[in-house]
Formats: C-alpha cells, structure tokens, sequence
C-alpha cells in the first residue's frame, strides 16, 4: 500500500478523533519523556555520555564491514552458525529450513522489530508454523491481529479493559481488568509455550565484535525463556546493531535504558555467546545468527548513513507532535514516529512512503532528545527534496507548490496575496459562507509584520 500524504491524514485524523487514543498516547508518552528527563538530571556527564556514544557509533558504522566480518569470526569460534540476508525473503528461508529440519511446528519469540521489518510471523504462518509472541505488548496485538504502535510499548494504544475484553473473548471467561490478572493469565499461558517450543527467535540489541556476543535487553524477562529453554535460538539483527568492544557495548546499554524508559539500566540484560557448552546445564543447543542488511548497506556513504547510527530507544517518539497525535498505525510501517519517517522510506523505498516525510512540524525536538543527536530535521528535508526530484509529490500540490514559492518570492506579489486574503476573509463573513475545513482558519492581519517593522523604523530615525 503506498503512504500518501493524504493517506497518512486519513489514518491519522481517526486516531485524532478517538478521545480514548489520544488520551492513551498522550499519557503513555508523557510518562516516558518524564521518566527518560528525570533519569538524565541524575547523570552529570550526561552530555559528554551522548557525544561520546555519537562519536563511536559515527566511526563503528564508517567501518561497518570490518566490523561485521570481525563478529562473524569470533561468533563461529563461539560456536554460533552466521547466516548472512539480503531481504526478508533470504531471512524467510533460513528460518523455515532449520524449522523444517527440527521438526517443530511452535515457535515462541521475544520482541523483535526487524522479524516485523521483514514480516517473518507472515511468513511461518504461511507455511504452517505456530508463532507464538512472548512480549506481552506483543502478545497483546497478535491475538488483536494488529501492528505494533510504537518501537518499545507495541501495545500502547491499548487499555487495561481493552486487553481484558481481548483476554475473555480469546479463552471465552470474564477475566478480570486489572494488570495483576492479565499478566498473570499471560505468564500461565506462555509458561507452557516456553517448554513446548524447539525454536527461540528473538531480535538483537547489539552485537559485539570482539566477542561475538549477541546482547538483549528486556524488562519482562520472556528473552530469557527464549532464548535458553528451546533447542535451537535464532537471533535475527540488522547488520547496523554492531559495535567494536565491550567498553563501547556498555555505553551504548547505558543511554539506551535511560533514553527508552528512564531506567539506569534495563532489568534484564542478557549476553549470549554461541550455544551451550557441554558442562552447561541449560542454553540451546545450536545458536543461528542472521545478519540483514535490506538495503542498510546502500545507505553507508550517502547523506542517510546518519540514520544507521539509531539505537531504537524510541526517545523520539515520545516528544513528537505528530505521532503524539496520529499514533503509531497512522504510519503503516513497523517503523513509526521521526525515526519511522526517516528509515521506513529508506528501507522499503521513497515511492511506498512518500507520505511520511511530511508526516513532521520539523520542530527539532527529535534531534534535541535523540542520544546520540541523530539529525532527523535534516533527513527529513532531505527525503522530501528526493520526493519532488523522483516526481512522487502529486501534481496539485507541487503546481500550487510552485505557485507559492514565486508569488512569495516578490514583496509586491506577496502583499497582493495579503490583501486579497483580506478581501476574501470579508466576504466570506459578510455572506455567512462556511468552507468544510476551514472554519478555525485563523484570520489574516490587518497589517503585515513586514509593514509594522517599516514603521518603528521612520519612527525610530535618528532626528538629523
């Protein structure tokens, strides 16, 4: 489906006019911004913190190969089998031959917002797999049937009595509308699942080169369960989650957790380095590791290769006007907000998302909050200069586009405009004359600030 800008309006203008939605986001968003500002003034560096992380992530991703080739090394010396993805359909293929040779038909998962990236859950239900969500958020919205809403909080669209008729309907009993009792029948739902299951799949945080360690970071715990109780765990990773060392590994969990729900750290943060050892008692048997790229790769040496260095805190997302108001569904990308706007055209390409670009007030707050001060505005100007050079704004609007900029280009043709406004406005007013859409229009002044500032400036003249 292809995201116009009036597309986006349209599904954004539903979400505008639910009070229930709007009050969902705005609180939910209000929560982490005030969550992620008190957690930074408790850090004093907090400001060289983020330059420094900006710093490593800049020269990781200059030398992005090097370093993935450094992490496929040292993943096979620990034992981990690297597959290598150039879309979602190699990333199809390889999950479903080691499904296939297991012989399991269940599938437990932990969050994972590249699995959404290529559609993976599509792709093994197809083929006749179970797939089975363990993040509650995420679990929420599959038995939904939706999208996730946001990158950390899929299910922030969601109320606690929305969940709990959603519950009911799927096991047929009253369950309880209180988060104690949803997270308790979800906990005995997906215990069961967790011991079922021969396969784990699960996203990545970061990958560590020097180690070929894969790390991920949860506040529920369910990674965990993923990852060591099935036989065989499959961890699929954007090819730009990588970074050199350890040292470097630590800061980047630091802003992380602080940038995404203002915790010091998240509370669960798991390492994995390749699969059991023969004296370990729990951990799979067989570790696979998918590197995608889907035309990350294509992005490095180009005015976007900013947008590699995201850390996916969702920081973003939480300041924004827009996607504080138009949620998360409006955007029709498992990539939603500023981020969103930026990586989902580039990603999946300009021509399906010529929408989003304008889908932003260009206010900078993105930019002010992102930890390693990711330079969204600039990108998304950018991408819509690529729009209007690939031809993909409509006719209509770019005519009127051009029409604008040369009448705004002369101060004779731009105080013709103001007046005949005025004139317009009078009419409009004098015959009661109602335009859909336009009845909060803001009047035009009387006095242009231009004509204002030409006055104080004969009445400010020196005296001769």
């Amino acid at each position: 489906m292809k995201i116009t800008p009036s597309k986006f309006q349209e599904s954004a203008r539903k979400t505008i006019q639910d009070p229930r939605l709007q009050e969902a986001f705005y609180s939910g968003m209000v929560r982490f911004t005030n969550a992620r500002n008190a957690e930074y003034a408790n850090v004093p560096d907090i400001a060289a913190m983020r330059d420094e992380l900006k710093q490593i992530r800049q020269a990781t991703i200059a030398n992005l190969a090097e370093h993935l080739e450094e992490f496929e090394r040292n993943a096979h010396l620990a034992g981990a089998v690297v597959h290598w993805a150039k879309d979602s359909g190699d990333v199809g293929r390889i999950v479903l031959e080691i499904a296939r040779r297991e012989g399991g038909k269940r599938i437990v998962k932990s969050k994972s917002m590249v699995t959404e990236e290529v559609e993976l859950n599509h792709i093994l239900e197809t083929a006749g797999m179970e797939v089975v969500e363990t993040d509650l958020g995420e679990y929420i919205i599959q038995l939904a049937g939706e999208k996730p809403s946001h990158i950390i909080a899929p299910a922030v669209h969601q109320t606690t009595h929305q969940v709990a008729e959603l519950f009911s309907r799927h096991l047929k009993r009253e369950v309880e509308a209180s988060p104690e009792a949803l997270t308790e029948i979800a906990r005995q739902i997906l215990r069961r699942m967790f011991l079922e299951a021969k396969i784990g799949i699960s996203g990545v945080n970061l990958g560590v080169s020097e180690t070929g360690s894969i790390v991920l970071v949860t506040n529920e715990g369910n990674g965990r369960m993923v990852t060591s109780l099935p036989p065989v765990h499959i961890a699929v990773m954007g090819i730009e989650r990588i970074t050199p060392t350890w040292e470097a590994a630590a800061k980047w969990l630091s802003l992380l957790a602080r940038s995404a729900t203002g915790q010091p750290l998240s509370i669960y943060t798991s390492v994995i380095t390749g699969p059991a050892k023969e004296d370990e008692l729990d951990g799979p048997r067989e570790v696979h590791i998918i590197l995608l790229d889907n035309r990350r790769s294509t992005l490095t040496g180009t005015k976007y290769q900013e947008i590699l260095e995201c850390i996916r805190c969702g920081a973003c997302l939480s300041v924004c006007p827009v996607y504080t108001q138009s949620g998360g569904h409006a955007y029709h990308s498992p990539y939603s907000g500023p981020i969103g706007a930026v990586v989902s055209p580039l990603l999946f390409g300009l021509e399906q998302y010529p929408g989003l670009p304008q889908a932003s007030t260009l206010c900078g707050a993105c930019l002010e909050v992102c930890p390693v001060r990711i330079d969204l505005p600039r990108m998304l100007l950018a991408l819509r200069e690529d729009s209007v050079a690939q031809g993909l704004v409509p006719w209509p609007e770019a005519a009127a586009e051009r029409i604008g900029g040369a009448l705004m280009a002369k101060p004779a043709s731009m105080n013709l405009m103001f007046k005949l406004g005025r004139l317009g406005q009078f009419f409009i007013k004098l015959f009661a004359i109602k335009l859909k859409g336009f009845e909060n229009v803001p009047i035009i002044a009387g006095k242009s600030f231009r004509s204002i500032w030409k006055n104080l400036e004969i009445e400010n003249e020196p005296p001769d």
